[in-house]
């Protein structure tokens, strides 16, 4: 690797590394293996004839205006209906509440950018989304993490950790990547209120909250702020940023998400939006428009939900066949992901090396905990959206033999 740039580039970026899932999709592009690592939806529910309809649609009724700049917030009528749609979930905004970012990671990255300065502690879950963490450590974040459980974030430990000087909390209350948990109603009243009582901001993002298989739908963290603590009627003085997007209801790579947040907070994002990339692309707004509109993207997701249950119901029924008693996963209500705990002394890392061997792929769990993961080395998120059932049974099977290699090698060592 050459030297010649190493000395000229900036400090903030002298601790960052790369995706751990990033490289590992890399690995998984042998076609032998069979991957649960991406967080990728399945590419056989995109709805690939309404896009086509759609691009022909936007360019000969539109052409001139999609294929222009646009405004840094967005397209207003892709404002609107996400503000419309927004509303059926009690959150009660306006467009001038809502910015359309380049999916949820620039979203991620302008609140970093908003909010962190040098050496600010972060707030979050343990485990959390590995590219919140690397948006935010672009801007120096240090980390105060609290452990999940079945319900969530356990709130029981939350109010100590605010007290060690905390500049936001980052959740993900509905199926958690990587956990796959859903943080309880009664959990969310609690992280609420110990917000509003030290002053600190939450950004909730939820990308997966459409994608749910079983229960009962849970408010929102910006409605409970709005209706426990403000008791006003929209985005005034809100303490929650809500994120969400288009990656996991329509496809990922039209790249379209949005922050919702009071309208002095978005006016600060526009800011560093236009020195970012001045707005998001004009004509993936107008398409994703066309593609959602008159009830598609509910009809859609409707889809999607039955396809990723069934998928889900197949890891589930696959896991409780081959693994070994002594491992434990999650049972996720929705979203993409379960989360896998092996036996005290179990090395994610090692395991993944003998899985690869096996021709089959996971995320080590230690890549979705801040300051080196070390509590991650026991663990591993399995991805079940993007397999036909077929295929998560073979997976699991082949990685079954991983498992009990790896189990018996740490006996034997014991």
């Amino acid at each position: 690797m050459s030297t010649l740039w190493k000395s000229r580039y900036a400090n903030r970026t002298l601790g960052l590394k790369s995706s751990a899932i990033r490289e590992l999709l890399k690995v998984t592009q042998n076609p032998e293996i069979i991957s649960f690592g991406g967080g990728l939806p399945a590419p056989d529910v995109f709805p690939v004839k309404r896009f086509e309809e759609a691009c022909h649609k936007v360019l000969s009724e539109h052409g001139s205006q999609a294929l222009q700049y646009g405004t840094t917030e967005g397209y207003q009528p892709l404002r609107e209906m996400i503000a419309r749609n927004l509303a059926r979930y009690g959150i009660v905004a306006t467009i001038e509440n809502v910015l359309i970012t380049s999916g949820s990671q620039q979203a991620l990255d302008l609140i970093g950018k908003m909010l962190i300065n040098r050496g600010d502690r972060v707030l979050v879950e343990a485990p959390t989304y590995l590219g919140a963490l690397q948006a935010f450590n672009v801007y120096g974040a240090q980390y105060v993490t609290v452990p999940v459980d079945d319900d969530g974030l356990i709130t029981e430990q939350l109010e100590a950790s605010i007290r060690s000087g905390v500049k936001f909390m980052y959740v993900l209350p509905n199926f958690q990547n990587p956990a796959g948990v859903t943080l309880s109603e009664g959990r969310r009243q609690q992280l609420i209120l110990l917000a509003d009582k030290y002053g600190i901001p939450i950004i909730e993002d939820d990308p997966y909250g459409k994608l749910r298989y079983e229960g009962e739908h849970i408010p929102p963290l910006v409605v409970l702020d709005r209706e426990n603590v403000r008791r006003d009627n929209g985005f005034t003085l809100g303490n929650v940023i809500y994120l969400s997007t288009f990656s996991k209801t329509l496809a990922p790579g039209i790249r379209l998400a949005w922050i919702v947040a009071p309208e002095d907070v978005i006016t600060k994002l526009v800011q560093l939006k236009q020195a970012a990339d001045l707005h998001t692309s004009t004509f993936n707004q107008y398409v994703a428009y066309e593609v959602a509109r008159d009830g598609f993207l509910d009809q859609h997701v409707r889809l999607i939900r039955t396809v990723y249950r069934e998928r889900r119901d197949a890891m589930l029924h696959a896991l409780r066949e081959y693994f070994p008693p002594e491992v434990t996963w999650t049972h996720p209500k929705g979203g993409l992901f379960l989360w896998v705990t092996m036996p005290e002394g179990t090395d994610s890392q090692a395991l993944f090396q003998a899985a690869i061997a096996e021709k089959v792929a996971f995320v080590p769990g230690d890549s979705f905990y801040p300051n080196n993961g070390h509590e991650g080395g026991r663990h591993m998120r399995l991805n079940f959206s993007h397999s036909q059932p077929g295929q998560i049974f073979e997976g699991i099977r082949r990685l079954s033999v991983a498992v009990k290699m790896q189990l018996h090698a740490n006996h034997v060592a014991h």
